[in-house]
């Protein structure tokens, strides 16, 4: 059976099945009209007028009103597809459905760039053999709460800032919130052999430069001492005096998911890429996507994984990640995403970083 063969008959299992199935009685309407008859009769204005009340979505004008919901509906139909092509996860509306897929890009992805910078070390091989089956850090303390990133292009701060602040709790036993602002006004730290890979605050950046930054300039404050604005500034007010904690090395973990898996247990949340094409309709569950780019746009945190999830199609438990995204808690399951291990799936596993040591001065 070729490759388009087997697409075209997961998809028609796929209509079988949800022909079936019915919505809970708890459900959201805003998710269930994606994905069952009942909200498709309720009518595309219906949710827009949903959509707005829920996420207080205010136009300027008449015709700005009118092309977000003439977007809304091409977004209704795009996470109609992406549920689709992953059954496994909810598809439905979001706080992006307003966004086209190059303003949803614009405005929250932003990752320049995927080589490493000269003072990046691979890591040490760990074993593997007694890692456990399940793993979250945030049961641990390790993970502060769920952040926004705005309107701005700045999730490799949140990525870096999250890997940080989980090595400092186990250096310390405390765990501290880092400024992402600092990032976003200070470091503009480039990588010579990549033009166009310049840390470049709501413009993007890339954890690993954000790490050599913070080896450079000597640490990152705290975030009640650097708040963050989620806009470009254009001036530094870095304060070396008020250093909360700073990298002494970091290291460029190999694409082995057993290797990922062990650096994570050992050193705390990890920095990653992927891509976030299906990210903008997901709603919960495990992402698994048949199809999947792995062009990598979109940096997050990795603090954990779980066995648990459960596959329609292959009717068995399905292994996935925990991810920190920095889209506030009103997105995904309560700001996580979680996205099937196993196949690389969208990237997840192609770049990777673990902040090894800790300095700290507080």
């Amino acid at each position: 059976m070729d490759h388009r063969t087997l697409l075209l008959f997961v998809v028609l299992f796929i209509f079988s099945v949800s022909a079936f199935s019915t919505p809970d009685e708890g459900e959201d309407p805003i998710i269930r009209q994606v994905v069952d008859e009942e909200g498709v009769r309720l009518g595309a204005e219906h949710h827009f007028n949903l959509f707005k009340h829920k996420f207080g979505k205010v136009y300027s004008s008449k015709d700005e009103h009118d092309y977000r919901f003439k977007i809304f509906k091409s977004n209704l139909n795009r996470a109609k597809r992406h549920q689709l092509m992953d059954p496994s996860a909810v598809h439905g509306v979001t706080r992006f459905s307003d966004l086209t897929p190059r303003e949803f890009r614009k405005s929250v992805l932003g990752l320049r760039g995927v080589g490493l910078p000269k003072d990046a070390n691979a890591a040490p091989i760990l074993p593997t053999d007694n890692l456990p089956k399940d793993f979250d850090w945030r049961e641990k303390g390790a993970v502060t709460a769920v952040k926004n990133q705005g309107s701005c292009g700045s999730c490799w701060s949140f990525s870096t800032t999250g890997a940080l602040e989980g090595a400092h709790f186990l250096s310390t036993g405390k765990l501290v919130s880092l400024s992402e602002q600092q990032l976003v006004d200070c470091d503009h730290e480039c990588d010579p052999e990549q033009p166009g890979s310049c840390d470049a605050g709501c413009n993007g950046g890339l954890m690993n430069s954000a790490f050599e930054y913070i080896l450079k300039s000597g640490g990152v404050m705290r975030e009640e001492d650097y708040p963050y604005s989620g806009t470009d500034r254009g001036s530094c007010k870095f304060d070396k005096k008020k250093i909360a904690a700073s990298v002494a090395n970091f290291s460029v973990v190999s694409l082995d998911e057993d290797q990922i898996a062990a650096n994570l247990v050992k050193n705390g949340p990890l920095a990653i890429a992927l891509n976030a094409v299906y990210m903008q309709t997901y709603v919960g569950g495990v992402s698994c996507p048949y199809i999947c780019s792995k062009r990598l746009d979109h940096g997050v945190l990795l603090v954990g994984y779980g066995s648990g999830a459960y596959s329609p199609i292959r009717l068995k438990e399905k292994p996935y990640w925990i991810i920190k995204n920095s889209w506030g808690e009103t997105w995904g399951e309560n700001g996580y995403y979680k996205i099937c291990r196993g196949r690389n799936i969208c990237g997840v596993d192609s770049m990777v970083s673990t902040v090894a040591a800790v300095h700290t001065t507080t």
